[in-house]
């Protein structure tokens, strides 16, 4: 239950969460439920393939999810985007961690249980992650630590960079390192003649330098399974 509880936060937290419900759930109660009722669907869906008698835990983690991003509209934490971003993320993890432990899924011999159909899902962990996840993460951390300000997610580069991502990741799982610089290298070589002219030209390498690394360690995590 626990890969899937995580995969399922990954689908239903970001994955299915577009850009126009994105803007509507940080300024509207209606869109935060409507996001968590995403999340309530993704998580169901998912513990089904491994207990459907789990389905009161899964309610547990739905109406949290809607507690925490509903008390965003009106708690403002005197905190920058990036603090508030990984805030966010801790209560959402720890609120599964509580329902994965009360119900008993952290113990041995029930992950030891469910490891075969667990495994399956344990394998689609770091392609999720990769995807709209990282490319979140990477926005939140570049412009977090470069600029202190919250990230502009209006750029064009959203899928190739997912694109880029999965590449880099299947790479050093299969153990091909030496074909890593050759994904990067290049949209790096287009680019950069612009970039240099950017006035955001530190935030580009950032977001660069994120985004291989995110990959690379999903990489060496699946490489590990």
């Amino acid at each position: 239950m626990i890969a899937a509880m995580f995969l399922a936060h990954l689908v239903g937290d970001y994955i299915l969460q577009w850009d126009s419900l994105a803007a509507w759930k940080s300024q509207s109660l209606s869109g935060a439920a409507f996001h968590s009722l995403i999340v309530l669907a993704t998580t169901w869906l998912f513990a089904l393939l491994i207990n459907p008698a789990w389905w009161p835990w899964v309610l547990f983690i739905g109406v949290w999810h809607f507690v925490i991003d509903a008390s965003q509209l009106w708690v403002k934490l005197p905190v920058s985007p990036l603090a508030r971003f990984m805030l966010d993320q801790l209560a959402h993890f720890v609120v599964i961690l509580l329902a994965l432990s009360v119900s008993g899924y952290l113990d041995q011999a029930a992950w030891q249980a469910g490891w075969q159909p667990e495994k399956a899902l344990l394998y689609l962990l770091p392609f999720a992650f990769v995807t709209m996840p990282a490319w979140v993460v990477v926005k939140f951390t570049a412009y977090g630590l470069v600029k202190g300000t919250a990230p502009d997610f209006g750029d064009n580069s959203k899928y190739l960079g997912m694109m880029e991502r999965i590449l880099i990741m299947v790479f050093v799982a299969l153990g091909q390192f030496y074909l890593v610089p050759l994904v990067i290298l290049p949209r790096f070589a287009l680019e950069w003649l612009e970039v240099v002219r950017w006035e955001d030209t530190a935030v580009y390498l950032a977001e660069l330098l994120a985004s291989v690394t995110l990959a690379v360690a999903a990489g060496l995590i699946l490489r590990m399974i």
